[in-house]
Order: structure tokens, then sequence, then C-alpha cells
């Protein structure tokens, strides 16, 4: 697993002391990770966070993903998340598909699709906003029913697009929101 740099720990710790407050109380821990266009960090976020609460036995844990606009999951990330291991059907097409994305094997599957923050599809009230890109965090100053507002942003793998890094950047990219959220939920107690 790649080293944390120092530097994110005092944001990451921010996110541990939400869930564990949550997780103290008995109370749902409702995350909604967002980012401009819903279409990679938030997605991946979602994917690793739902993932590693899974991993780590912490119940009550439902992940989220929204945008300030919605647009479409990216495909280099559903191929990044297949290639990590994950089990995804595409089930519908059209400008915004949506897929199922399987984490386990006895266990429902995340339900992705591009969609705003503020869609019925996600939590109105009682929840983190996780802002996972510098632009939505910098665009939405304020995010209607969150509890508390977390800026975890990622730099955007975007910016490698049609070039011959892509796919090993989104790989990159990945690794590090999965580091990451492995070793939040690692914290709990």
């Amino acid at each position: 697993m790649a080293a944390i740099p120092v530097e994110r720990l005092s944001v990451l710790q921010l996110l541990i002391d939400f869930i564990q407050s949550k997780k103290d109380a008995g109370m749902p821990i409702n995350l909604n990770f967002i980012c401009t266009h819903n279409s990679r960090r938030s997605h991946l976020s979602q994917i690793w966070a739902q993932t590693m609460a899974a991993c780590f036995g912490v119940e009550k844990v439902c992940c989220y993903s929204g945008g300030t606009e919605a647009t479409a999951v990216f495909p280099t990330v559903i191929e990044t998340l297949e290639e990590s291991g994950f089990g995804i059907d595409k089930l519908s097409t059209g400008a915004n598909p949506v897929y199922s994305v399987k984490y386990g094997a006895d266990i429902h599957p995340i339900i992705g699709f591009s969609k705003r923050f503020d869609h019925p599809f996600n939590p109105k009230t009682h929840f983190a906003a996780v802002m996972t890109c510098s632009h939505a965090d910098e665009n939405c100053p304020f995010i209607a029913g969150a509890e508390q507002r977390i800026p975890l942003t990622f730099d955007d793998p975007k910016e490698f697009d049609g070039t011959p890094l892509q796919k090993a950047k989104y790989r990159e990219r990945s690794m590090q929101i999965a580091t990451e959220l492995f070793y939040v939920f690692s914290k709990l107690n």
C-alpha cells in the first residue's frame, strides 16, 4: 500500500471523526461524495468507501455521489474498477448509462450514474458532503442538508484523457482513493 502524505492525514481525520461519531451513536453513516461532473473522482470515492465499510464491518454506511451538474460516468472509471475486481453490469445505455457495481458476493450492488448532488437518489439530510474536487469545493459553498463538509480533494485524472498515460493515471487515482479510504475505515473503533 502506498504511503499517505502527512499533509493528507488531517483532512482524513475529519472524515474519520464524522464516521466515528455516527458509529458511536448507532446512527446511519451517510457519505455523499461530490465533484463537479459526477463522472470520475466522486464515483471512485463512493465505490471504494462502500467497499471499505464492508471490508472493515462498519455497519449502517451508505455512500452516494453527485455533482454540481450531471454528465456520465467516464468509461475509463468503469474499466479501472473492473480491473480492480469489481463486477460491473451496464443496466442502461444512452447519454448517462446506469451501472450496477458489485463489491461482494452477497451484498447489494452500488447503483452508479451521474447526477446532481441534490438528486432524489441522494440523501437530503444527515450526511457528510465529501468534496472530492477543488472546483466543486470552491463553487458549492453550501450543500443543503449536510451536517458537515469535508474537503477531501483529489487531482483529476481527466487531464490525461486521450494520452498514452490515461489508463495508468486512472489506476493511480483509484489506488490513491482506495488507500486513503482504507486508512479511514481502518482507524475506526
